[in-house]
């Protein structure tokens, strides 16, 4: 007579408890083959291998070799995991000190606080003539443009008071900053940049990094700011 086994009371999606996953890891730990395990299955294969037939010493040294490389990776992977860690606690303690300063971004978006001011940086390698500054409102309307000249090749700073043409203070918020000059006699949009308030950081960690938390343009890698400036 065949005796059929009923599993159908079996639940097998209870989770393990605390103490089974230890005793888990504590037996992956051991089925792991170290240096000391590894040099004695080789005494042991040294101890009762054929006379008529000994290991080549060729092939002992690769065994040997191949062991000690993948054990040296081993020990690189956990000396630079520490490495990364050193590595973002500094870029941490770099990054808190930037709060309450301005840091140039790769963008033209600017932020216009109540009773502050804007300012951006021109970057050109030939440099310009005729530069004219626009700045735009959420709406793409052009609020405000005046004019800087001619500019030098490289980074040009400008600054607007956040009054529109007519010397009325605009409302608070984001603005774009474009720039336009002449580049051997042709109009061009210039490179530009927004300089941008630091309130505060955020410190992810791991592949995150360190962020910078803009005054309402929202947050940046540490890694994209441009330049630091406590005053501009």
């Amino acid at each position: 007579m065949t005796t059929i086994n009923n599993y159908s009371s079996l639940n097998l999606n209870v989770p393990l408890t605390e103490e089974q996953i230890a005793a888990n890891k504590e037996i992956d730990a051991k089925q792991q083959l170290t240096q000391e395990d590894f040099f004695s299955l080789l005494s042991q294969q040294l101890a009762f291998q054929d006379p008529f037939k000994p290991v080549d010493n060729s092939e002992m040294i690769s065994q040997m070799t191949s062991f000690t490389t993948a054990e040296g990776i081993s020990d690189m992977g956990t000396e630079l995991t520490g490495l990364t860690e050193v590595l973002t606690s500094s870029q941490a303690l770099e990054a808190s000190s930037l709060v309450g300063k301005k840091v140039l971004i790769p963008s033209n978006q600017a932020y216009l606080s109540e009773s502050g001011d804007v300012s951006g940086s021109i970057s050109t390698t030939t440099g310009a003539h005729e530069v004219k500054i626009n700045i735009e409102d959420a709406s793409g309307v052009v609020v405000h443009s005046f004019p800087l000249g001619d500019i030098g090749a490289g980074n040009k700073r400008f600054s607007w008071d956040g009054l529109d043409a007519k010397g009325e203070r605009v409302k608070e918020g984001q603005y774009t900053l474009k720039a336009y000059g002449l580049v051997n006699g042709k109009g061009e949009e210039l490179t530009t940049g927004a300089y941008a308030h630091v309130e505060s950081v955020s410190l992810g960690g791991g592949q995150s990094g360190v962020n910078l938390n803009l005054q309402g343009l929202g947050g940046i890698k540490l890694t994209d700011a441009i330049e630091v400036a406590e005053n501009i």
